[in-house]
């Protein structure tokens, strides 16, 4: 990492009062990695410098700023380009690991780029770019910014609730057409009219779910068709119908998992109304 970046990240950490243990607790990362970072022995992945850049209150490009010229190899092969497109200052990219070493070696200079690694998947055209890694989903456009990790949905900086994904998702989505059509062409194609049939089975499947997470009622989900979903896998694909047959014991398991869960939720519901009716009363008195 460029010692100025490294030092920036030191100043910024001081100034909001944090420790490098804190900071890392914030982070979901060690101590060390951090301790790295501050001394240049180490870069920050695109997860990481999203969560810093919100820690800190300040824009990637802020947090990124350097006066430093990418160094570029003598005999480095780039290839034939109408435009070249500047190396990024900070716009999300990768820049830890592998994904350093292709953004100093001049790749980020051409209009599309693709980067695989342990950090995730970066992919990059003129118009866009795209981060997949552990933490979540990041995409850029020329009009629009989505990032999605446990924090949230965040829609051009705007955070949304769980509602508005299933919005996206609600149940007019033709779910059920598309796998029907699916398995026409399927079977007209290559006359495998079995085992496509199982993919049928997906259909009660999808809308379950989502009524399900809708309700927040695992109760609600048709898990002894997911089950018997994977027996028939198991058997046509791999000819373990034995002992395959013990998928059929997780169901027990499950809506004991799930009636658990229910009570919780109905206790917890109770309690909060009981809150309020006595928040109520002290009101009136």
């Amino acid at each position: 990492m460029n010692i100025e970046i490294a030092n920036r990240l030191v100043n910024l950490r001081k100034q909001n009062s944090l420790s490098q243990e804190a900071l890392a607790e914030k982070l979901g990362i060690s101590r060390q990695a951090v301790s790295k970072w501050e001394r240049a022995e180490a870069s920050p992945d695109t997860d990481n410098l999203i969560l810093l850049s919100r820690i800190y209150g300040i824009s990637m490009d802020e947090l990124l700023r350097t006066e430093d010229e990418i160094p570029m190899p003598e005999n480095a092969e780039m290839p034939e380009i109408e435009e070249a497109v500047p190396a990024p200052a900070g716009d999300g990219g990768p820049f830890s690991g592998d994904a350093a070493e292709t953004a100093a070696d001049g790749r980020w200079n051409t209009p599309e780029y693709v980067h695989i690694g342990l950090d995730g998947i970066h992919c990059k055209d003129k118009d866009s770019e795209v981060h997949v890694g552990w933490k979540g989903i990041h995409v850029v456009d020329t009009e629009d910014e989505v990032h999605v990790d446990s924090n949230g949905v965040y829609v051009n900086g705007e955070k949304y609730d769980g509602r508005y994904l299933w919005e996206l998702a609600r149940p007019e989505f033709p779910f059920a057409v598309l796998v029907i059509a699916a398995f026409i062409v399927i079977g007209v194609l290559t006359g495998a009219w079995h085992p496509a049939w199982v993919i049928l089975l997906t259909i009660p499947l999808w809308h379950t779910c989502l009524e399900a997470f809708r309700k927040r009622d695992m109760m609600r989900f048709a898990f002894p068709l997911l089950t018997f979903l994977i027996f028939l896998l198991l058997g046509i694909f791999k000819g373990l119908w034995h002992p395959g047959w013990l998928v059929f014991l997780a169901i027990p398991v499950y809506y004991a998992v799930a009636d658990y869960f229910r009570r919780l939720k109905k206790e917890r519901t109770k309690e909060d109304n009981q809150g309020e009716n006595y928040k109520e009363e002290d009101s009136s008195l």
